[in-house]
Protein backbone atom coordinates (compact mmCIF):
# COMPACT_ATOMS: atom_id res chain seq x y z
CA UNK A 1 0.00 0.00 0.00
CA UNK A 2 1.47 3.37 -0.90
CA UNK A 3 1.68 6.39 1.39
CA UNK A 4 -1.52 7.96 0.00
CA UNK A 5 -3.61 4.81 0.38
CA UNK A 6 -6.23 4.80 3.09
CA UNK A 7 -7.25 1.97 5.33
CA UNK A 8 -10.22 1.34 7.58
CA UNK A 9 -10.29 -0.90 10.64
CA UNK A 10 -13.55 -2.83 10.55
CA UNK A 11 -14.96 -4.23 13.78
CA UNK A 12 -17.55 -7.00 13.38
CA UNK A 13 -18.71 -10.39 14.58
CA UNK A 14 -17.01 -13.75 14.28
CA UNK A 15 -20.55 -15.06 13.66
CA UNK A 16 -22.89 -14.24 10.78
CA UNK A 17 -25.96 -13.80 12.98
CA UNK A 18 -29.54 -14.76 12.23
CA UNK A 19 -30.33 -12.06 9.69
CA UNK A 20 -28.85 -12.64 6.19
CA UNK A 21 -28.66 -8.84 5.77
CA UNK A 22 -25.68 -8.73 8.14
CA UNK A 23 -23.56 -10.93 5.90
CA UNK A 24 -24.81 -9.10 2.81
CA UNK A 25 -23.76 -5.77 4.32
CA UNK A 26 -20.33 -7.14 5.23
CA UNK A 27 -19.87 -8.42 1.69
CA UNK A 28 -21.06 -5.13 0.20
CA UNK A 29 -18.64 -3.20 2.40
CA UNK A 30 -15.69 -5.48 1.58
CA UNK A 31 -16.43 -5.29 -2.14
CA UNK A 32 -16.69 -1.49 -2.07
CA UNK A 33 -13.46 -1.14 -0.12
CA UNK A 34 -11.60 -3.47 -2.50
CA UNK A 35 -12.93 -1.70 -5.60
CA UNK A 36 -11.97 1.71 -4.21
CA UNK A 37 -8.49 0.68 -3.12
CA UNK A 38 -9.27 1.21 0.57
CA UNK A 39 -7.29 -1.22 2.70
CA UNK A 40 -9.13 -3.39 5.20
CA UNK A 41 -7.67 -3.89 8.66
CA UNK A 42 -9.55 -6.38 10.78
CA UNK A 43 -9.27 -9.07 13.45
CA UNK A 44 -7.70 -11.71 11.22
CA UNK A 45 -10.37 -14.43 11.38
CA UNK A 46 -11.82 -16.44 8.51
CA UNK A 47 -15.23 -16.93 10.15
CA UNK A 48 -18.43 -14.92 10.55
CA UNK A 49 -18.82 -11.37 9.33
CA UNK A 50 -15.05 -10.98 9.60
CA UNK A 51 -14.60 -13.69 6.99
CA UNK A 52 -17.37 -12.27 4.79
CA UNK A 53 -15.98 -8.73 4.64
CA UNK A 54 -12.48 -10.09 4.07
CA UNK A 55 -13.35 -12.53 1.32
CA UNK A 56 -15.35 -9.85 -0.53
CA UNK A 57 -12.51 -7.32 -0.25
CA UNK A 58 -9.99 -9.87 -1.53
CA UNK A 59 -12.28 -10.91 -4.41
CA UNK A 60 -12.50 -7.24 -5.43
CA UNK A 61 -8.70 -6.96 -5.50
CA UNK A 62 -8.36 -5.29 -2.10
CA UNK A 63 -5.52 -5.36 0.37
CA UNK A 64 -6.39 -6.98 3.71
CA UNK A 65 -4.36 -6.82 6.90
CA UNK A 66 -5.37 -9.09 9.76
CA UNK A 67 -4.29 -8.78 13.37
CA UNK A 68 -4.98 -11.83 15.51
CA UNK A 69 -3.78 -13.02 18.92
CA UNK A 70 -2.01 -16.40 19.24
CA UNK A 71 -4.94 -17.88 21.18
CA UNK A 72 -7.22 -17.49 18.15
CA UNK A 73 -4.62 -18.82 15.73
CA UNK A 74 -4.37 -21.85 17.97
CA UNK A 75 -8.15 -22.32 17.61
CA UNK A 76 -7.61 -22.43 13.82
CA UNK A 77 -9.73 -19.41 12.97
CA UNK A 78 -7.05 -17.24 11.33
CA UNK A 79 -7.50 -16.37 7.66
CA UNK A 80 -4.50 -17.65 5.72
CA UNK A 81 -5.37 -16.04 2.38
CA UNK A 82 -4.99 -12.37 3.30
CA UNK A 83 -2.36 -9.87 2.20
CA UNK A 84 -0.70 -9.60 5.60
CA UNK A 85 -1.30 -11.36 8.93
CA UNK A 86 0.11 -10.09 12.22
CA UNK A 87 0.02 -12.60 15.06
CA UNK A 88 0.24 -10.81 18.41
CA UNK A 89 0.34 -11.83 22.06
CA UNK A 90 -2.82 -10.19 23.43
CA UNK A 91 -6.14 -8.64 22.49
CA UNK A 92 -4.80 -5.31 23.78
CA UNK A 93 -1.87 -5.50 21.37
CA UNK A 94 -4.28 -6.42 18.58
CA UNK A 95 -6.41 -3.33 19.14
CA UNK A 96 -3.41 -1.02 19.44
CA UNK A 97 -1.88 -2.28 16.17
CA UNK A 98 -5.20 -2.06 14.33
CA UNK A 99 -5.67 1.51 15.57
CA UNK A 100 -2.13 2.47 14.59
CA UNK A 101 -2.58 1.15 11.04
CA UNK A 102 -6.09 2.57 10.44
CA UNK A 103 -7.11 5.93 9.06
CA UNK A 104 -10.71 5.39 10.21
CA UNK A 105 -12.86 2.88 12.12
CA UNK A 106 -16.12 1.25 11.11
CA UNK A 107 -18.39 -1.13 13.03
CA UNK A 108 -20.79 -3.65 11.55
CA UNK A 109 -23.07 -5.80 13.70
CA UNK A 110 -21.25 -7.74 16.39
CA UNK A 111 -21.13 -8.80 20.00
CA UNK A 112 -19.05 -7.95 23.06
CA UNK A 113 -15.76 -7.78 21.15
CA UNK A 114 -17.19 -5.43 18.54
CA UNK A 115 -18.80 -3.23 21.19
CA UNK A 116 -15.58 -3.10 23.19
CA UNK A 117 -13.51 -2.15 20.13
CA UNK A 118 -16.02 0.50 19.07
CA UNK A 119 -16.29 2.09 22.51
CA UNK A 120 -12.54 2.03 23.03
CA UNK A 121 -11.84 4.02 19.85
CA UNK A 122 -14.66 6.41 20.81
CA UNK A 123 -13.07 6.86 24.25
CA UNK A 124 -9.66 7.44 22.64
CA UNK A 125 -11.29 10.01 20.34
CA UNK A 126 -12.86 11.76 23.33
CA UNK A 127 -9.44 11.88 25.03
CA UNK A 128 -7.98 13.27 21.78
CA UNK A 129 -5.66 10.28 21.40
CA UNK A 130 -6.77 10.23 17.75
CA UNK A 131 -8.90 12.35 15.43
CA UNK A 132 -9.89 9.56 13.06
CA UNK A 133 -13.49 9.09 11.93
CA UNK A 134 -15.57 6.44 13.71
CA UNK A 135 -18.53 5.11 11.71
CA UNK A 136 -21.32 2.73 12.67
CA UNK A 137 -23.28 0.84 10.01
CA UNK A 138 -26.62 0.23 11.65
CA UNK A 139 -27.63 -2.69 9.45
CA UNK A 140 -31.42 -3.07 9.56
CA UNK A 141 -31.58 -1.30 12.89
CA UNK A 142 -29.20 -3.67 14.69
CA UNK A 143 -27.87 -0.79 16.82
CA UNK A 144 -31.13 1.17 17.27
CA UNK A 145 -31.44 0.54 21.02
CA UNK A 146 -27.74 1.30 21.59
CA UNK A 147 -28.13 4.60 19.73
CA UNK A 148 -31.18 5.42 21.85
CA UNK A 149 -29.10 4.70 24.95
CA UNK A 150 -26.33 7.00 23.70
CA UNK A 151 -28.96 9.71 23.21
CA UNK A 152 -29.92 9.22 26.88
CA UNK A 153 -26.26 9.45 27.92
CA UNK A 154 -25.88 12.67 25.93
CA UNK A 155 -29.11 14.15 27.30
CA UNK A 156 -28.08 13.27 30.88
CA UNK A 157 -24.74 15.07 30.46
CA UNK A 158 -22.54 11.97 30.54
CA UNK A 159 -21.09 12.41 27.05
CA UNK A 160 -21.06 16.22 26.95
CA UNK A 161 -21.04 16.50 23.15
CA UNK A 162 -18.45 13.78 22.66
CA UNK A 163 -20.53 12.06 19.98
CA UNK A 164 -19.62 14.79 17.49
CA UNK A 165 -16.96 12.59 15.82
CA UNK A 166 -19.16 9.50 15.74
CA UNK A 167 -21.15 8.98 12.56
CA UNK A 168 -23.92 6.50 12.01
CA UNK A 169 -26.85 5.83 9.80
CA UNK A 170 -30.07 5.21 11.66
CA UNK A 171 -30.88 2.43 9.17
CA UNK A 172 -28.58 0.69 6.73
CA UNK A 173 -30.50 -1.58 4.35
CA UNK A 174 -34.12 -2.59 4.86
CA UNK A 175 -35.91 -5.82 5.66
Amino acid sequence: MNQTSKSVAVFCASAVGTNPAYKAAAEELGRAMGQRGIGLIYGGAKIGLMGAVTDAALAAGGRVVGVIPHVLVDLEVSHEGISELHVVDTMHTRKALMAQKADAFLALPGGFGTFEELFEVLAWQTLKLHAKPVVLLNVEGFYDTMLEFLDVCEREGMLRGNLNGFWWRRRWMKR
